[in-house]
């Protein structure tokens, strides 16, 4: 017999043969989502299975591709009242433990994805059968959104498989794929396909009547080390001061899930529920889930799905050339071929092509596991390693990735375009030099375009692309289209010198400078920057850039921008490169000393090149100084535009640049501070550190007329 709830979310079905009733989640849309509706589902099908005659079992089901994709983030972030949202969540633990508590054995069926709710109503089965399928995902991915689990996630997988497992899943936000979830205990069996996940379940229900879930169980122990035990507290301790180094405290979602996983697991388990509703509940209605998820969530699909971009139904791109075979442009061989394309990696010398295959072949160990050996070889084999010019004939988009010199890329543009297939697109991977200018040694700047990506090109999401005056549309669509293929979440933007991300990461590593030489501690600087939620500290991030890099780059960035440099975080800079040979961390010196290629410390000399000692410091005015740089080069982007889509800054700040993201990027990092705040402060800067600190006119204006850069929630 077959039905559904009233509302159609959930389907009802009972098999009198094997007395197994199935729950199928088969909410309206594409996905199924922990909202109000799913609630009302549940709380309905729940009593409908415990009412059949002869029950044995039941399988929870999905009719969608995944199983469930967690709550429903349009009804989180609309959530302001803390004491709302803790009835609510508690309702979801009520319902999930009836669940687990109903009397016959319980089975998620994982034909698809199960990440956080989702995978917290597998978790309150008994057991959880999975599609044996890389492309299968399950985990609690929650604090990446700021917030913690709040379907009972910080209570059971912690009493499943103790807490340096569990909290190795929940602090990082993690998702693993379905055979790696096999081997962490995230999923308890694999099968090749849904119907053997099916068969499987029947099976194990027959078999298994009555089961309890291990902490329902007279005589459970909780894994090792138990709570309240000194092991426990010892592992907690470390754990906790290991997840303050790496947060630095700014982010509040991974110290409310170690809280909440310590309180709650040294309860009863219901009382260990309450306690993980409590944090959730003021996780996800205060100011930083907001923030996170506006950009996180909202602000990068939106990109992803191209949202307010034109589209084509003809990308045309089978064949690209990539000119240029250092780490960038092998791994971006790499990240083409890795997405079907055909790849010619051209390069003057042989052993940069050399070392270029050798990265793709780690890269394929190690990034490709999922794949067999007939599959990782065919992917490196789309990779054609040449010396001859002549091996790019026919491509259908070109990347030049030489060294940034204006006379070089322009040589290079003219000795190779003539090779382009018919239509064929050019893309400069260039960080900083304008579109329009490159494309003056084009014969189809119509054609030509900015691609700039970041390193390492396998790990970071994010690609700027960038419009010179002369590129059409079309261009830009079919750039588009190749961006979607190679998994890149795209921000477009208009032409300048250093288009968006390098403007603003300009200003980052300057404003560490121009800190360092006023006299405020060095270390201060690093770690002011990452309390208020950088990766990385200027100074470091410096060092990985090398220092000569920046000295080089800065006077063409006056020459092209009409910007003075009157800065003397700049003239520190020569010094240590001119007088000092700091060159960075590959030299061995820079901010930091080095022994075999690892930091050893902040390098001392640096205090005989400061100015003295400041009038004012302090963690907070120093993080505030680094942040409020970085926005407000922003907000000259957007004055000049540069910037097209407010949503581009945040999204190009954050998976570009490593801005903090518990801000929710540069402007929404202003409109929390307040506009008329941020003028009054910038107005303040101005009068002490000069005139490079006046807030641009655009925030004054905003201010005048009470705007914000994204409404208030």
């Amino acid at each position: 017999m077959t039905t559904t709830t009233r509302n159609g979310a959930i389907g009802l079905g009972f098999d009198e043969r094997t007395g197994i009733a199935t729950l199928t989640l088969r909410m309206e849309g594409k996905a199924n989502k922990i909202n109000d509706a799913f609630g009302e589902a549940f709380a309905e099908a729940l009593p409908w299975a415990k009412a059949r005659p002869g029950l044995k079992g039941i399988i929870l089901a999905s009719a969608h591709k995944d199983f469930c994709v967690g709550a429903d983030i349009d009804m989180l972030y609309a959530a302001r009242d803390p004491a709302a949202m803790y009835e609510r969540v508690r309702a979801l633990q009520t319902g999930y433990r009836a669940l687990e508590t109903c009397g016959v054995p319980v089975v998620a069926a994982l034909t698809g994805s199960a990440l956080g709710g989702g995978y917290e109503l597998a978790l309150s089965c008994h057991r959880r059968i999975a599609v044996d399928d890389p492309r299968i995902q399950v985990g609690l991915p929650e604090v990446m959104l700021g917030v913690i689990p709040g379907g009972g996630g910080t209570q059971r997988l912690p009493r499943l498989l103790g807490f340096q497992a569990a909290a190795d899943i929940i602090l990082q936000g993690k998702t693993v794929r379905a055979p790696k979830a096999k081997d962490l205990g995230l999923c308890d069996e694999l099968c090749p396909d849904a119907a053997g996940v099916r068969a499987a379940a029947e099976q194990w229900i027959a078999a298994n009547a009555g089961f309890q879930q291990p902490w329902d169980r007279a005589g459970y122990r909780f894994p090792p080390p138990a709570p309240g035990t000194a092991d426990a507290r010892d592992m907690l301790l470390v754990g906790s001061a290991m997840l303050y180094k790496k947060t630095a405290g700014a982010f509040l979602a991974p110290q409310y899930a170690i809280s909440a996983m310590q309180e709650g697991c040294g309860l009863a388990f219901e009382r260990g529920l309450e306690v993980e509703a409590r944090y959730f509940a003021r996780l996800a209605t205060g100011d930083q889930a907001k923030d996170m998820i506006r950009t996180l969530w909202y602000h990068r699909t939106a990109a992803e799905k191209h949202q307010g971009l034109p589209g084509t139904d003809r990308q045309g791109i089978e064949k690209v050339g990539i000119l240029g075979a250092g780490m960038m442009g092998g791994a971006l061989g790499w990240v083409c071929a890795q997405a079907g394309y055909r790849v010619v990696l051209k390069d003057i010398r042989q052993p940069a092509l050399d070392a270029a295959m050798a990265h793709c072949r780690k890269l394929t160990e190690e990034r490709a596991k999922h794949l067999d050996a007939p599959a990782r070889e065919a992917l490196l084999g789309r990779i054609a390693p040449t010396l001859e010019l002549g091996e790019l004939r026919g491509c259908d988009l070109v990347i030049e990735a030489v060294f940034e010199d204006l006379n070089l890329k322009h040589t290079v543009t003219r000795e190779t375009e003539p090779l382009l297939a018919p239509e064929g697109i050019w893309a400069s991977n260039t960080s900083a030099l304008p579109i329009t200018r490159l494309a003056e040694a084009s014969r189809h700047p119509e054609r030509f375009i900015g691609m700039h990506f970041f390193s390492p090109v396998e790990q970071m999401p994010l690609l700027e692309i960038i419009m010179g005056k002369g590129t059409e549309e079309q261009t830009l669509a079919r750039s588009l289209a190749f961006c979607r293929q190679i998994k890149k979440t795209p921000i477009v933007v208009n032409d300048g010198y250093a288009f968006y991300t390098t403007r603003v990461f300009s200003a980052y590593l300057m404003e560490g400078a121009q800190l360092v030489a006023e006299g405020h501690a060095p270390a201060l600087v690093e770690w002011a920057a990452r309390t208020a939620g950088m990766v990385i500290g200027p100074l470091q991030v410096f060092d990985e850039v090398t220092l000569t890099l920046v000295r080089k780059a800065m006077p063409q960035s006056e020459k092209f921008s009409g910007r003075k440099l009157d800065l003397a975080g700049f003239d520190l800079l020569v010094k240590m490169v001119d007088e000092h040979k700091r060159y960075g961390r590959a030299a061995g010196a820079g901010f930091y000393d080095y022994e075999g290629g690892r930091r050893q410390g902040i390098w001392p000399g640096l205090a005989t090149l400061a100015a003295g000692k400041p009038a004012e410091s302090g963690i907070e005015l120093v993080g505030r100084r680094l942040l409020l740089a970085q926005a407000v080069e922003a907000v000259r982007a957007l004055e000049d535009g540069v910037l097209v889509r407010k949503r581009d800054a945040e999204v190009g700040a954050i998976f570009g640049l490593g801005f903090a993201p518990n801000t929710g990027g540069p402007f929404s990092f202003l409109d929390r501070l307040g506009i008329p705040n941020a003028v009054a402060l910038l107005r303040s800067y101005a009068e002490k550190y000069g005139p490079r600190c006046a807030p641009p006119a655009l925030l004054v204006e905003m201010a005048r007329k009470g705007e914000r850069f994204f409404d208030a929630v």
